[in-house]
């Protein structure tokens, strides 16, 4: 019982320090990487907490629609924050 809570607490922590890498990362695909490893884990958090649709449904659009959309308007524009 306390290691599922261990994880979600873990997860949380995680996501928050990506979050606050991808405000202050001035490379833009560095910061698309972060929200892509923020959607795993708040995949992750969505899993043990048993809401096994809202897993299926938050997979494709976070972690892998988005970050694509995200690098192909990088690639029409500048890379790097100025």
């Amino acid at each position: 019982m306390l290691i599922p809570i261990l994880i979600v607490l873990i997860a949380s922590m995680l996501s928050v320090i990506m979050a606050y890498l991808t405000v202050i990362e001035k490379d833009l695909l560095l910061a698309t990487i972060y929200i892509a490893f923020i959607g795993i884990l708040y995949t992750l958090i969505y899993y043990i907490l048993l809401a096994a649709d809202v897993v299926l449904a938050y997979i494709p659009v976070s972690s892998i629609l988005l970050p694509i959309i995200v690098i192909i308007v990088l690639k029409k524009s500048k890379r790097l924050e100025e």
